[in-house]
């Protein structure tokens, strides 16, 4: 007798799916994925990989403050990109910072998403006067832009607290502002495809058998409402990185001691015109080149996930 045909695994069903043809077939999905890949693999690895560690007061020199870049006449193999106006290694600086970068932007993603769906969840599923009040309560918050919303809470906080407090808790702010001003969109998205899956079949199943109404949402109609959440998850990611960056540029973000790409931008612009250029042109090409390589991928992620497009 003939053995039964093994089933295939799942990473051969996976690689097998219409996604992953799509992805390797793109033009800009998968050089957009190599890219984000080395922007956060050099962020994640910056203290084994990076040159100099920036943050190790003994090593600095200020004697080599302002070196150029190794391509300029003045330049040192030492510093690829060149020092800042305290004589930190840029291509470091650059490594270390897009780490803060990359942790607000998940986080605060991350923090909207929870935020986001639980509430699109209950609104779309209980329906009735709850569902009208938490959806005119996103209306109002729609008419607040991200960063004022950013700055308001920064400023409340600043108030309550002592100011030897500040730098403590300022990348915990950071992450609960940009998080809070974001949730309305998974919230939206959350609650149409709710008020599709609450009337299936296999809904109306689990009512029948008694199942609680928290249950249903956890294990059935949130399993199937996630499409769209990873989408707009993916493009908030590098919307949330431009947030961060905006704050810190403004001076309301992470503080010194912590600097994320947008204060290493805030710092190079005051030596802008004086011709030390590369303080603030290379910090600003890895911020542009870290967001614009995730915004192509959640793209390709919404047009793959598109049915109408397949």
């Amino acid at each position: 007798m003939s053995a039964a045909p093994r089933s295939p695994g799942r990473l051969a069903r996976l690689l097998d799916s219409d996604i992953a043809y799509s992805f390797l077939h793109s033009p800009v999905a998968l050089p957009s994925a190599l890219v984000a890949l080395l922007c956060i693999g050099g962020a994640l690895l910056a203290p084994w990989i990076a040159p100099h560690d920036p943050f190790d007061l003994a090593g600095l020199n200020l004697l080599d403050a302002f070196t150029p870049p190794v391509f300029m006449p003045e330049g040192r193999l030492g510093f690829l990109l060149g020092t800042d106006d305290q004589g930190r290694d840029l291509l470091s600086t650059i490594m270390h910072g897009a780490r803060i970068s990359l942790l607000v932007g998940f986080s605060a993603v991350l923090f909207a998403m929870t935020l986001g769906v639980a509430i699109g969840l209950l609104a779309g599923y209980v329906g009735g006067s709850l569902d009208a009040v938490l959806m005119r309560i996103a209306d109002i918050k729609l008419t607040f832009p991200t960063i004022l919303i950013a700055l308001l809470i920064d400023g409340v906080v600043r108030a309550a607290l002592p100011r030897e407090l500040h730098d403590r808790v300022a990348l915990p702010v950071v992450i609960f502002s940009i998080g809070f001003a974001n949730w309305v969109q998974f919230a939206r998205t959350v609650r149409g495809s709710t008020l599709v899956e609450k009337n299936k079949e296999y809904v109306q199943a689990a009512r029948v058998i008694g199942l609680h109404p928290l249950r249903i949402m956890a294990s059935h109609v949130l399993p199937n409402v996630l499409g769209p959440v990873l989408v707009i998850a993916t493009l908030n990611l590098g919307f949330a990185i431009l947030a961060e960056a905006t704050l810190s540029f403004l001076g309301v973000g992470v503080p010194p001691t912590q600097p994320s790409l947008g204060t290493l931008i805030r710092i190079g612009n005051d030596f802008l015109f004086s011709g030390e250029w590369w303080i603030t042109v290379f910090p600003g090409l890895a911020l542009v080149t870290m967001v614009l390589s995730i915004n192509l991928l959640g793209d390709w992620l919404r047009d793959a996930l598109n049915p109408k497009l397949r």
